[in-house]
């Protein structure tokens, strides 16, 4: 079939900003405020009238401009034009090949790949969709996923596995959108629609908390360590020290060290708020890591292969080697905010920025600049002279 002629060129297509601009004869090309743009056909039905007994007049998706050409779309276009003028509606004749869900959602991850911290991340996002979406609706058009099919999904995990499920939700909604953005789906996300309308059953979350050792016995396992050669157990006597996360204990590296003005500075990329953080280097923290630049590697705490850090388990399993029961690394962290929450003179948020917590709203956080390194510097002296014994006696 043969295209016709239109006010839009190729390079249009792909210059034009945010809007609906017409190509002529119904056809428009449709830009999203994202950037996202899409072809849409608009047709008089003959013979049928919507529920206001005018003449049917709808619009129709014929897909992604990243997908479907201009002369494509000017195609499909008048073959929606010339079934609407015989009296059929397109929208059970068009001939538009319409993607399944788990294309969709495969392509989706993809395209976000680079926006993810690490590929763990990126594999989860997919590795939810895999397990609890496309047995049930993987192979379904994604035009056909409604609240039925989505409801399908979410349903069997909402009260077992309610964070999981919370995820799927989120990332079966940013499937539809992009299909929606594409061109393949009309009207609202049905995911969307579910939650304002809470379909789905109201489920209490018990906050579960680390399992800590309380400050008072942390002194005598800070001493029962510190007789360990092994690098978990410098490992985890710094992260005892600094409140740190295991994460970033154990991916510390000798450029984040400024040994001059006694920092430890976490790169943002490696935070948990996507913020840069500075720990103050107390006497006890740098007996611990000054010494280990003789082994000249990479990072500040090796594990069996060169320039590489430890596993991630390998602090938890020192603690079962030592016996000690229902703590976890993480939970150091709650008993330093224990601790510290009983020392008289220290505010909330010299606490909860010593830990890395954001304190307070966007609008507070914007006026507040400072991060209060002198008094967390005080702060995390007094804590390692308390569990570590004072350097010089």
């Amino acid at each position: 079939m043969a295209a016709l002629g239109g006010k839009l060129t190729k390079n249009l297509v792909r210059t034009l900003g945010p809007g609906r601009h017409g190509d002529g004869s119904g056809l428009y090309l449709v830009v999203d405020p994202s950037g996202a743009r899409r072809w849409i056909v608009r047709v008089t039905v003959k013979g049928q009238r919507n529920r206001e007994g005018k003449p049917l007049r709808t619009d129709f998706g014929l897909g992604g401009a990243d997908v479907v050409t201009l002369n494509e779309a000017r195609d499909r276009a008048l073959e929606y034009r010339r079934l609407a003028k015989r009296g059929i509606n397109p929208r059970y004749n068009g001939r538009q090949e319409i993607p399944c869900f788990e294309d969709i959602a495969r392509q989706v991850h993809i395209e976000r790949l680079p926006t993810w911290k690490n590929p763990k991340h990126g594999q989860q996002w997919i590795n939810t969709l895999a397990e609890y979406a496309f047995p049930k609706i993987g192979r379904l058009p994604v035009s056909e996923v409604g609240q039925p099919e989505v409801l399908q999904v979410l349903l069997p995990v909402w009260t077992e596995k309610h964070e999981t499920a919370k995820r799927l939700a989120q990332r079966v909604k940013a499937v539809l959108d992009v299909a929606k953005s594409k061109g393949f789906r009309d009207g609202e996300n049905p995911v969307t629609t579910i939650r304002d309308a809470r379909v789905l059953p109201q489920v209490k979350q018990k906050v579960q908390h680390h399992k800590a050792m309380h400050w008072k016995d942390v002194p005598g396992f800070f001493a029962d360590l510190a007789t360990k050669d092994a690098m978990a157990a410098k490992a985890l006597m710094f992260t005892c020290l600094t409140a740190g996360r295991t994460s970033e204990v154990l991916h510390a590296r000798w450029e984040e060290f400024d040994f001059d003005q006694k920092l430890w500075i976490v790169p943002a990329e490696r935070m948990k708020a996507d913020q840069e953080h500075r720990v103050p280097l107390t006497p006890q923290m740098l007996a611990i890591v000054e010494p280990l630049q003789a082994f000249k590697s990479e990072v500040v705490f090796e594990g069996q292969k060169r320039h590489k850090p430890m596993s991630n388990m390998s602090m938890l399993m020192l603690l079962r080697r030592m016996q000690v029961e229902n703590v976890t690394v993480h939970g150091f962290r709650s008993t330093f905010r224990d601790w510290a929450s009983e020392q008289p003179g220290v505010s909330r948020e010299v606490a909860e920025m010593s830990l890395a917590h954001q304190v307070g709203s966007e609008v507070e956080r914007a006026y507040a600049r400072s991060d209060l390194l002198a008094k967390r510097r005080n702060l995390l002296e007094t804590w390692c002279d308390f569990i570590g014994g004072k350097p010089y006696a």
